[in-house]
């Protein structure tokens, strides 16, 4: 009798710890140390997980991995990925939308009570061994407006914690609802708010989503966070309107390009903060929940269920 061929999986060797212990027997585990192996390797893949801090040799593996029927990734964005390729092919994608939620939207938070209260400056003080008489930054939340643009798992969590500061928070959504704005209203109501959050995806509809006009429309104290992506931002016309101080500053956990140049005018401007996107690695649970999460759908995919969450490859998210 013969024996039935096992699913290849290919994945980075540094989880192999949370995953191969849980592997069931119809698995055939192949874990790539480096990029090299990892070329080696995909073409023979059904399942893959291929990781790497750079996104492009992670789509050249996917071009070489022409048995693939499932891809996983830790990340959320997919930008970057020949997203067209596996649509023809017929590859699910499932992403890691919403595992680092938690973290990022508690980044969200914190920038924005450090810059109501000029924490930095606090920071600064001490570092002079300096006794401040006053606060550097006299803003409460209580009482503020923000926009969330962006309403997945980071935008809803941003929410429910903004609401605990009596922050008043509307929405950007495409269905209509109590505290929401439909995709063509935002920009016009932008004077409204003292907070512009981004928690949107990184795709062609959202790159220069805000620009020198939507900068412009913002009221003169109003800062902007970034959580998104740096692409989201013409950062250009933000640094143009800070260093003129048309706006009251951004927090950026992401700029564009990354890492910023040592000498680029972002890292000096006062009314900006640069957190070199860390808000999703402020955190020590990622690995953890992508584990879980990869083990779950490991389960489905055997038993022909629907993966989840899975990538539209249409919308790029």
């Amino acid at each position: 009798m013969t024996t039935p061929a096992k699913t290849i999986l290919v994945m980075n060797a540094l989880a192999a710890p949370m995953i191969q212990p849980h592997l069931p027997d119809w698995i055939e585990p192949r874990f790539f140390r480096h990029t090299a192996e990892l070329m080696e390797m995909a073409p023979e893949a059904e399942i893959g997980w291929f990781d790497l801090e750079d996104t492009a040799p992670m789509a050249e593996a996917i071009t070489l991995a022409t048995r693939l029927k499932w891809l996983t990734s830790i990340y959320a964005g997919v930008d970057g990925l020949p997203l067209s390729l596996m649509a023809e092919r017929g590859v699910v994608m499932t992403n890691g939308a919403g595992i680092n939620a938690v973290t990022i939207a508690e980044y969200v938070v914190m920038g924005m009570l450090n810059m109501a209260k000029g924490y930095r400056e606090v920071v600064r003080a001490q570092d002079r061994h300096e006794w401040l008489m006053d606060s550097p930054g006299k803003l409460e939340l209580a009482d503020t407006r923000a926009l969330i643009l962006g309403y997945g798992e980071i935008g809803q969590r941003v929410d429910r914690m903004l609401q605990g500061f009596d922050v008043e928070v509307v929405k950007v959504r495409r269905t209509p609802g109590e505290g929401t704005l439909a995709p063509d209203q935002w920009r016009a109501r932008l004077g409204e708010f003292d907070w512009i959050i981004l928690a949107v995806p990184g795709t062609v509809e959202t790159e220069g989503m805000i620009g020198a006009a939507e900068i412009a429309a913002m009221k003169s104290s109003a800062v902007l966070v970034n959580v998104a992506r740096g692409s989201v931002v013409d950062q250009d016309a933000l640094i143009a309107a800070l260093t003129e101080k048309r706006i009251g500053g951004a927090f950026l956990d992401v700029t564009t390009p990354e890492p910023l140049p040592v000498d680029h005018p972002l890292w000096s401007l006062p009314n900006a903060h640069v957190t070199m996107h860390l808000s999703g690695r402020a955190q020590a649970k990622m690995f953890k929940r992508a584990a879980a999460r990869f083990l779950d759908n490991l389960g489905r995919y055997g038993r022909g269920e629907p993966l989840w969450p899975q990538v539209d490859f249409v919308l790029g998210y």
